[in-house]
């Protein structure tokens, strides 16, 4: 069987992206969301993943919590309240409730404890990306190491289906244009961000100063740039991505920042993990990120490489609920694996249309 092409449109690599999604269409995937935290997002201005800098030291534990247990009376972390809009864990969490995924969350290095069962990987919290020095060596060698382990183990949990792999890092497109820039992909004025309008102008100072306390020219591999620039989430997800790949399909959920770890994921092919089967990865994100023309997500494809970007033309301009309607006016976009998640129902032959009804429901049980 074809999977649904009027549900999801590939931009980039057209045929390899086919070929994945006719692979895995009607097969059930496990879903991962690693959390991580670069103080990157408490810099003023530079997310709108939390209405300020001291709620969006909660957003990834508020999202994590609301991805496994849904709507609850009271949430030890409420989802975080946003300028406008609602997060985008209430889409992956309409998926994984209607479908029963399996879910693992991972902690690669947060300010807090998340409230329901993580599975720590002993990261750590990223410093700002201006600071030139994001990580420590070992710990990113560590994160790495945690990541080509985890991979593996879920890779022989999926069998004959795949991983959807998501992420939620507040300032994360920040720490994806600094890292692709280190890597050498002119990315500038071509991410994407939480904000109706990119902030490309603040991105762009924060990487700069990054590069100039870095050093550039004293990177020798990838997982040096991550020290220096990046932020935890990466180099693990890259790590899970390259060993679960040798087994089976890995589709990493989201937009700039996930193209950023596909590009970390082919160097780190290069120099540490040349088994790694990169024609079994795809990036699947929002047709909000794609549509955005604030940024570049198509052409930042195309620069990085050899890989099939899949986007699911989930709509929510008929919604009755204008905090889903914002999703049309460019705020929130994508995060928390939604826009892969959705991917993952079409592949279940969910439409669209039936997709967001389900996330109304579920948005009308919030009293």
């Amino acid at each position: 069987m074809n999977y649904p092409t009027s549900n999801i449109r590939i931009y980039n690599s057209i045929l390899k992206g086919e070929k994945w999604l006719n692979k895995y269409y009607g097969t059930k995937p496990i879903f991962t969301c690693t959390l991580g935290f670069t103080n990157t997002g408490l810099i003023e201005g530079i997310s709108a993943a939390g209405a300020t800098p001291e709620s969006r030291l909660f957003t990834a534990v508020a999202d994590a919590e609301f991805l496994v247990n849904g709507v609850t009376q009271n949430p030890q972390f409420p989802l975080p309240p946003l300028h406008v809009g609602v997060s985008p864990a209430i889409i992956s969490r309409a998926v994984v409730e209607m479908f029963d995924l399996p879910v693992y969350i991972f902690n690669a290095g947060l300010p807090c404890q998340p409230s329901v069962s993580a599975i720590d990987v002993q990261g750590k919290v990223a410093k700002c990306v201006t600071t030139g020095n994001a990580l420590p060596l070992d710990v990113v060698h560590r994160l790495f190491k945690q990541g080509l382990f985890w991979g593996n183990k879920l890779a022989q949990e999926a069998s004959s289906s795949y991983l959807v792999l998501g992420e939620c890092v507040v300032g994360g497109t920040t720490t994806a244009l600094a890292v692709l820039t280190a890597l050498g992909i002119e990315a500038q004025g071509k991410v994407n961000s939480s904000h109706p309008i990119c902030n490309h102008e603040q991105k762009w100072q924060v990487v700069q100063e990054g590069l100039k306390n870095a050093g550039l020219s004293s990177f020798s591999n990838p997982l040096e740039i991550v020290g220096a620039l990046g932020d935890p989430m990466q180099v693990f997800v890259a790590g899970v991505g390259l060993s679960a790949s040798r087994y089976t399909g890995v589709m990493l959920a989201g937009g700039t920042q996930m193209l950023a770890v596909f590009a970390l994921m082919k160097g780190l092919k290069r120099d540490f993990y040349p088994e790694a089967d990169l024609d079994n990865v795809i990036v699947g994100t929002t047709r909000w990120v794609v549509q955005d023309d604030t940024g570049d997500t198509v052409n930042l494809a195309q620069m990085v490489g050899d890989v099939p970007l899949c986007v699911t033309q989930l709509n929510f301009s008929d919604s009755i609920y204008s905090s889903l309607q914002s999703y049309e006016l460019g705020f929130v976009k994508e995060g928390v694996g939604a826009g892969g998640s959705a991917i993952a129902s079409h592949l279940l032959q969910l439409t669209p249309t039936e997709l967001m009804i389900t996330i109304e429901n579920i948005i009308s049980r919030f009293s």
